[in-house]
């Protein structure tokens, strides 16, 4: 009987209290469809990001081999490789081709070797002036290239400089050069100077030090900056279009040009084939050191304490 009796007062208890457990219990439903909403908010982000890299790419390939290829981007109403064809030739392609790989190799070259030399003293030595020295190159990075261009173009007049490929070379790796230095030095301040002091010990100078030890260690960022700064310069319109004159010495990022024609003319098929072909030197520089770049830097055993 008592615990009968008891029974209406806690269900009048629980009763009283149930509306204000309510209130301050969480619902989980309204948490878990918070949560969902913003998974698809950033799935639907990285597909619109996606097919902002991918579409262009699917209307080169379809539009390389279309027999009548538009704008849109859509399978090809019939395959052909006449579009190759017409730009497999010398002046269309192989001449600019070799030119740009003669400016951007020369130039890349150039970059890498007056980096290296470069970050060395910023990594290994403390002065008071490395730090605003760093901050000036990392400004340096910032400016646009059309701001400096006018007082260039003059230069180069001035010096005989203008229409020349060594002379759109040396200016090519100086434009670069800031940014690569400020990689090189960060790379490099990852390899130990213990390493560095043992070659010393064993006689070796400090240029011996960095060609022997410091850059095989630090492989993967010095083939970042090789790869970074040859596809900018790869990439790279307005200096060759501003210095280089000679149609026979223009490289393919200026000679694409010519597939747009007067009044809004554009041969999509030859452009699609001439673009592939201009993206291959860039993938196969890639897939050769893609391996390279996936080693990473492991130098934490090398030294013991």
């Amino acid at each position: 009987m008592a615990a009968i009796s008891e029974t209406p007062a806690a269900t009048k208890a629980a009763a009283s209290a149930g509306p204000a457990a309510r209130r301050r219990s969480p619902r989980p439903g309204a948490a878990l469809s918070r949560g969902t909403r913003q998974r698809l908010a950033a799935d639907l982000g990285l597909l619109v990001l996606l097919g902002a890299f991918v579409l262009p790419l699917i209307w080169l390939v379809f539009a390389s081999v279309d027999t009548d290829p538009s704008m849109k981007v859509a399978p090809p109403s019939g395959l052909t490789t006449e579009n190759f064809s017409n730009v497999l030739t010398d002046e269309i392609t192989f001449t600019p081709m070799l030119n740009s790989l003669v400016l951007c190799g020369s130039a890349t070259l150039m970059t890498v070797t007056a980096a290296a030399l470069a970050a060395y003293p910023l990594s290994r030595y403390r002065a008071r002036f490395s730090r605003p020295y760093l901050l000036t190159i990392l400004f340096s990075t910032c400016l646009p290239i059309t701001a400096v261009m006018v007082p260039v173009y003059g230069l180069f007049v001035q010096v005989n400089l203008i229409d020349t490929m060594h002379g759109t070379i040396f200016f090519l790796a100086t434009s670069q050069l800031p940014f690569a230095v400020w990689l090189m030095k960060n790379f490099m301040d990852g390899v130990p100077i213990a390493l560095e002091e043992a070659a010393w010990t064993d006689g070796a100078s400090w240029l011996q030090a960095l060609t022997k030890v410091i850059l095989p260690l630090m492989g993967p960022g010095f083939a970042v900056v090789t790869v970074y700064s040859f596809i900018q310069m790869w990439g790279n319109f307005f200096v060759p279009f501003m210095l280089i004159i000679s149609p026979d010495q223009l490289p393919a990022s200026v000679s694409i040009f010519t597939f747009f024609g007067n009044l809004g003319s554009i041969a999509f098929g030859e452009l699609a084939a001439f673009s592939i072909l201009y993206s291959t030197p860039v993938l196969l520089l890639y897939i050769l050191i893609a391996k390279r770049l996936g080693g990473g830097f492991t130098l934490g055993g090398a030294v013991k304490g």
